[in-house]
């Protein structure tokens, strides 16, 4: 969706809006004090990593920091990379196990 965010010149407030096409443009007002004196601003970028991206990038050499706990993913990650990396092809099962393991679904499955 073509979200553009703009600076009102007059309160300098920032706010977003959503423009479809070159008319849209003409209607856009400050949310704040209401003045069409507005400036386009460069947003923000992110972008989504994938799991291949990420698996890619990790180091499983690296001793983990207390970042790597945070975020429950890692652990199967480094499961994957580990395996990997040792040449094991541990089947659907390892990905199922590891997939469970990361959502916390395998503390239910045995009753944890």
């Amino acid at each position: 969706m073509p979200i553009y965010e703009y600076e009102c010149q007059q309160c300098e407030a920032v706010s977003g809006f959503l423009v479809m096409k070159k008319e849209d443009q003409k209607k856009i007002a400050c949310l704040r004090c209401g003045s069409k004196k507005m400036s386009k601003v460069i947003s923000r970028v992110t972008y989504h990593r994938s799991e291949g991206d990420r698996l890619n990038e990790f180091d499983t050499q690296k001793p983990p920091g207390e970042e790597f706990y945070k975020d429950s993913r890692n652990i199967g990650l480094w499961a994957k990379k580990r395996a990997k990396e040792l040449g094991a092809d541990l089947g659907p099962q390892f990905d199922e196990i590891v997939e469970n393991a990361r959502t916390g679904k395998i503390l239910k499955k045995y009753g944890l």
